[in-house]
């Protein structure tokens, strides 16, 4: 079965940290670009970080830079999304999705997509 699962999410106190997981099946993620979004609760999905296929170029929005890294393990199949100095403000649902071509914050540009998961940041 062709799919990509997200996990890691969880409920964590402001400055904290996650490290949430986008596993592929079915096909190998190294031949896609991987654009990672939320979407909070009343607001439109935002791109939050993407990782080239064809140079392992990374991309971060201005709001989660220098906090949040996005890597590749080719081995496992898997990308990744280390976020760290948790804010409330990021506080949302987390989706993985792939695309053939260079990295896009357009999510229409993605194809496939994961089912999310959800990231709460709260005292």
């Amino acid at each position: 079965q062709v799919q990509l699962v997200e996990s890691g999410g969880d409920l964590v106190q402001p400055g904290g940290s996650l490290r949430l997981s986008c596993a592929a099946s079915g096909f190998t993620l190294d031949y896609y670009t991987i654009g990672w979004f939320r979407q909070a609760p009343g607001k439109e999905r935002e791109g939050v970080s993407c990782i080239s296929r064809s140079d392992g170029s990374t991309y971060y929005a201005d709001s989660v830079k220098g906090r949040f890294t996005i890597s590749r393990d080719n081995a496992k199949n898997t990308v990744y999304l280390q976020m760290n100095s948790l804010k409330p403000e990021d506080t949302a649902v987390y989706y993985c999705a792939t695309r053939t071509l260079y990295c896009s914050w357009y999510e229409y540009d993605y194809a496939r997509w994961g089912q999310g998961t959800q990231v709460t940041v709260s005292s």
